[in-house]
This record gives C-alpha cells, sequence and structure tokens, in this order.
C-alpha cells in the first residue's frame, strides 16, 4: 500500500484498487476516444460502460474492454485484463500508477507477460479466444448508407461502380428495408431487394443485412415477437411476468435475453426465417453476412417506458466517469434491475451484466449465419466485450465527417488490435454531417487499409460513395482499392495468423520496433503485419506527410526503389492522390492482380514482392483456402 495512493475498498456496490505501474508507457482500455494511442498519465479518469454513444472525447462508447498493456522503461511489456462486467472507470496518475473502480461485481485480474507487445497480444488471445477467421470476400471494399430510398437505389449504385471499374464486393441495406424498423421484415419500397440480392451475388458479389435486438411489442401481427413471447425469450421486470419495455424509433421494444438457451433457439430461427421465408421464397433474403447494431442495448428512452424502479441500482451509490453521470446508469440504455438468466438458470440483474449484452448476442448469431448459409459468412458488431473477437469484427461507431476522426481511426484499430478484434475500421469519410471532397478522398485512401473497409454514412446526410463525385475521385479510389485488391493475399494469410497465433493485422510500429522509444508515440501510421508501413495525410489542405521510417531497409511500394535512410522523420510528397507505403526488407508480400470482386481476383495470377533487407535476406508466407 502507497499512503500517496487511494486505499483499497471493498463494498458491496462500489470496489476500488490502486496500483502503481512500471512506467508512463500505457495502451489499451475501452472503448473511448482519446487523442493519442499512448494513454495520457496526467490524472484522467475514463470510464467504460457499454453505451451507444458516437465517438467523442471522453465519452464510453459502445464496448467494453478493461484490457491494458504497459511498455517498461527496458523495452519489455506485459498485459493485464481487469475481468468485470459491471461498470467501471480508471484513472491514470502520473506517479505513474492507476486507480480502479467498480460498481460491485466479480473481479477476475489476469496478466500475461509478455516480453515483447505482439506476444503480450498473442497471449492474451489465447486466454480469450483468437480472432475470427472471415471470408475472403468480407476483405472487400463495402459500401452502405442509412437512407436508401428503395432497392431501385441500390441496383443504380451497384450499377455505377460497375461502370467506374471501382472494386467493391459488399452491398449492405441499413434498417431501411424492413418494414418500420422491424426486425425480419421487408419493406414494400424493396420488394425487389430479394431478386437484386440474387443478382448481384450471381456476378460475384456479397450481400450482408442489418438487425437489432429490439423487437417491437407494438404490433398486432409480428410473428418475432409471438414467437419471443412463447419462448419466454425477454427480459422482465424482476420477480414477474412483465415484460420491461424500452423504446426505439417509434416503437414500445422488448430485449431478448441472450444468455438463455430458447433464445438462442428463437434468434436462429427467426433468422433463418428471413434466409429461407418458407412462407413466400419469393421474398427470402439470401444474405451472406449480419451487422448487429444497438446491442448495447440501445433505448431512445432511459431505462424503461414509464421509468425504472429500482433508484438504487440505476443510480448506484458510485457512479462512474461516463460522460452523463447525472444520468447514473440507465442514459440511452435499459434499466439495471431487469431479469436475465444464466443457461443454467440462475437469475442475474442487467446490473451485473449489462456490459456482456452485445457480447452475448455475438455468437448465436454467427451460429445462425454459417447455419443458413453453409460458409464462414461475417458478423459485425457494434457492442464488445473481452472474447467477441473469437465470433465477429467490430466498425468503431457513428463516427463524424470530420478531420479529427479520420486521425483516431487508427488509435481505434490499433486499440482493436491489442484486445483481439483484427476485423476492425471505421465508416470511412464518416457516419454524420457531409463529407467534403478531400476529406473523403483522404479517407478512402486511409480506409483501403482498414482490415474492414467500408464507405458508410447517415440519413439526411449527402451521398459520399465513390460514384458520388467526380471522375477524378473515381480515379482516386480506383487505384487505391486496386493497391489493396493486389495485396489481399498478404491480408489474408495476416488475418489466418491472427485466427491461429494471435498476432496482430493492424499492428503498432512499437510491436516491431519495441527498442526505438521514438515509435512507442507514433499514432498517425501503422503497418500491416511486419511488412507493410501506412502514412496517410490526416491534415486538411497537406501535400506532404511527415513520417517515421524505423530502422531498417525500405522500399517504396510504388515504384519499388530503396528509399535511403533510416530511424527518421521526413516529409514525404503526397498529392491528393497518393498515399505513402513502403515495404520492409527482409519480407516477401503475396500478391495478386486485382479484379472489381474477389470473386474474379481470386482466378488472376499470382505474384511476389520479395524486398530484401540489409543481408540480402527476405521470408514471407502465403495462407490460401477456398476462400
Amino acid at each position: 500500500w502507497d499512503s500517496q495512493l487511494p486505499t483499497f475498498t471493498f463494498s458491496d456496490m462500489f470496489i476500488q484498487i490502486s496500483t502503481r505501474l512500471a512506467s508512463q508507457y500505457l495502451y489499451g482500455f475501452g472503448e473511448t476516444e482519446h487523442t493519442m494511442f499512448r494513454r495520457d498519465m496526467n490524472w484522467h479518469t475514463w470510464g467504460m460502460f457499454t453505451r451507444d454513444q458516437p465517438p467523442g472525447y471522453k465519452l464510453n462508447s459502445y464496448g467494453f474492454q478493461p484490457f491494458y498493456m504497459s511498455l517498461e522503461e527496458d523495452g519489455n511489456a506485459h498485459g493485464v485484463l481487469l475481468l468485470n462486467s459491471n461498470a467501471m472507470d480508471v484513472t491514470f496518475q502520473p506517479t505513474p500508477a492507476l486507480t480502479y473502480r467498480t460498481t460491485g461485481g466479480i473481479l477476475d485480474f489476469y496478466m500475461v507477460l509478455g516480453p515483447t507487445p505482439e506476444l503480450v497480444v498473442q497471449e492474451y488471445t489465447e486466454l480469450v479466444g483468437r480472432p475470427v477467421m472471415p471470408p475472403y470476400w468480407a476483405l472487400g471494399f463495402q459500401l452502405c448508407r442509412y437512407g436508401y430510398e428503395n432497392d431501385t437505389e441500390i441496383a443504380e449504385l451497384v450499377e455505377d461502380m460497375k461502370a467506374a471499374r471501382i472494386p467493391y464486393d459488399i452491398q449492405y441495406a441499413d434498417i431501411d428495408y424492413m418494414e418500420r424498423q422491424l426486425d425480419f421484415t421487408l419493406n414494400t419500397r424493396f420488394s425487389g431487394l430479394p431478386a437484386l440480392i440474387n443478382k448481384i451475388r450471381k456476378e460475384g458479389m456479397r450481400f450482408i443485412l442489418i438487425l437489432d435486438p429490439a423487437i417491437s411489442g407494438n404490433e398486432t401481427d409480428y410473428p418475432p415477437f409471438t414467437r419471443g413471447l412463447e419462448k419466454d425469450v425477454f427480459i422482465k421486470w424482476p420477480n414477474t411476468d412483465d415484460i420491461i419495455y424500452a423504446k426505439l424509433y417509434r416503437a414500445y421494444v422488448a430485449f431478448p435475453d441472450f444468455f438463455r438457451n430458447s433464445t438462442t433457439e428463437w434468434w436462429m430461427r427467426e433468422i433463418s426465417e428471413v434466409y429461407t421465408n418458407p412462407y413466400n421464397a419469393s421474398r427470402s433474403l439470401k444474405f451472406d453476412g449480419l451487422w448487429i447494431d444497438m446491442n448495447e442495448p440501445s433505448s431512445f428512452v432511459n431505462g424503461a417506458v414509464g421509468g425504472c424502479r429500482n433508484q438504487q441500482l440505476n443510480f448506484p451509490p458510485y457512479v462512474p466517469q461516463l460522460g452523463y453521470r447525472s444520468e447514473g446508469l440507465i442514459f440511452k440504455t435499459l434499466c439495471m434491475e431487469g431479469q436475465q438468466y444464466l443457461p443454467d438458470g440462475s437469475p442475474v440483474s442487467h446490473y451485473d451484466v449489462h456490459n456482456l449484452y452485445g457480447w452475448a448476442q455475438t455468437k448465436p448469431t454467427l451460429d445462425a449465419l454459417r447455419n443458413v448459409t453453409k460458409e464462414r459468412g461475417i458478423v459485425v458488431s457494434r457492442s464488445t466485450y473481452p472474447s467477441s473477437g473469437k465470433w465477429a469484427g467490430h466498425w468503431l461507431g457513428d463516427n463524424t465527417a470530420a478531420w479529427n476522426q479520420l486521425e483516431k481511426s487508427i488509435i481505434g484499430m490499433m486499440e482493436f488490435s491489442l484486445f483481439g478484434i483484427s476485423y476492425t475500421g471505421a465508416d470511412i469519410c464518416g457516419f454524420f454531417g457531409d463529407s467534403e471532397y478531400e476529406l473523403c478522398a483522404r479517407w478512402m485512401e486511409l480506409g483501403a487499409f482498414y482490415p474492414y473497409s467500408r464507405n458508410h454514412n447517415g440519413k439526411g446526410a449527402k451521398r459520399q460513395d465513390p460514384v458520388a463525385w467526380n471522375s477524378t475521385f473515381e480515379d482516386i479510389s480506383r487505384n487505391v482499392l486496386n493497391i489493396r485488391y493486389t495485396l489481399l493475399p498478404y491480408l489474408y494469410t495476416l488475418m489466418y495468423e491472427a485466427n491461429a497465433h494471435g498476432s496482430t493485422v493492424v499492428r503498432p510500429l512499437l510491436h516491431e520496433f519495441v527498442e526505438d522509444k521514438t515509435t512507442w508515440e507514433i499514432y498517425r501510421q501503422f503497418l500491416w503485419g511486419p511488412a507493410l508501413l501506412i502514412s496517410p495525410v490526416l491534415e486538411q489542405g497537406a501535400v506532404e506527410v511527415n513520417a517515421y521510417l524505423p530502422n531498417a531497409r525500405w522500399y517504396d511500394y510504388h515504384t519499388d526503389e530503396y528509399i535511403g535512410f533510416r530511424g527518421q522523420f521526413r516529409n514525404l510528397t503526397s498529392p491528393l492522390d497518393h498515399i505513402n507505403l513502403h515495404v520492409r526488407g527482409g519480407y516477401i508480400l503475396t500478391q495478386q492482380r486485382p479484379a472489381n470482386t474477389t470473386f474474379y481476383s481470386r482466378k488472376n495470377p499470382l505474384a511476389l514482392t520479395v524486398a530484401l533487407n540489409d543481408s540480402q535476406l527476405a521470408e514471407g508466407q502465403l495462407y490460401w483456402d477456398d476462400g
């Protein structure tokens, strides 16, 4: 115990622990937005509690990731998981130290000893589960928009992208395709969607649908709700048979309890009926992946329609620093007294398992997807918890079309690499607000190197897909996506390495060059695996980028030329149509001639780029399967 640190406190609804740290270099804890990859240790407090909260400084967002990595002064690294399912926060102190507080529950602390940063992640994912292996097509470029008017608009977009010869594998439908935002339904404005999906799949593309967990209780004839009642799947008030109703969009909604085996069975049936539609096969939607949203869980009223009933659980003695502290724990989510049941039948209050809600939904969703498609598929979840990466990818949420969000997306990706979620990326060009030309062009260049590469924006904002601008923008998009598709065999191999061994895909420079303390502070550049360095422009009006090239032999990806310097920052020319990429000596990159979709690119010839190191040696790997 150190008299300068807060004391250890243990009570029913408040636990506090303080500890000295080995150094100032601490990374992790999420999901919150901040301005550097390394955490600022100068008395900052960060809350962790899953909430429908778009990225914003010091505001806790969708996921709950209580894991951090510490770099000691000698370069050795270790990781610590402070596993708990209750609301919590941490305060970073300059001594250096941290104070951890939670609203109760069970504490399980795990340490992984590295000693390298990359080994920390490998050991951590051995503990919580290796990242899911996506299908090859899921590494293709993707388009989505909240606000498509009808299936004709989507069909025209597909044709325009084909005419522009821009690589593009996956099209989405947001909640617009549903009848009044009701899961498992089809809006009459999208009556042609089943045929459109079948058509584009025959042309080598794929389709992903959105699902929310909330199920409307307002309807007079809504079989998913009726069957849910029969299966007793919904979260209720404690010691009653009364469902807790929240609100989403225009409906009073019930939330399924995904811990229950009966809920898993019900959820899988509802997903299967969308895919097969036994009542009218012409209305079946042959999706290839599922996107699960609003699963923090999210509500448009605090707690419940009519309010909550247990003041102590919803406004506990200690409310962590959650951005909207005066609202207690129920801001935009469900009442904490909701009664849930673990798979063995034991009751548990939502207060103790709130942060697990999205996590509990993820595995049955992937199981349902694989059951109906008979393929690997992909699930993308907004809410996450330790081990979510075993079953799903994650996008960084409802960001804003702003330059600072472009930069912070790199921090977010590197953090989720640390958390064991490899398939990740931000909404390219921003979700909220109108993107502008230069920002969106630079975002297309950076987003081409997100593992999860999707351009997506919100209702009411102007279009921002690659064919919404002009022919120059189309050229920029086509060129950078052709680079991505050329490198997909390398990226797919990295995904395999993550799935098999826990290696990172988006990799901070410090993971490869930990002996170089300059890399400990770098968060505006990143690597794909050990061999490809990405140095994007992140500032408006910039035509060069100040990039750091660590101590290795580096080659310009575009020209194959040896750049002739190392261990230095240099201003690299970067006009609007250019992103700086460098290949590290000592590595071999497997490549393939690109095409408009991965269905066709996979049929093209393969090639090797052999980048020799100072000893004139290089090595590499290729993982290949049927995709």
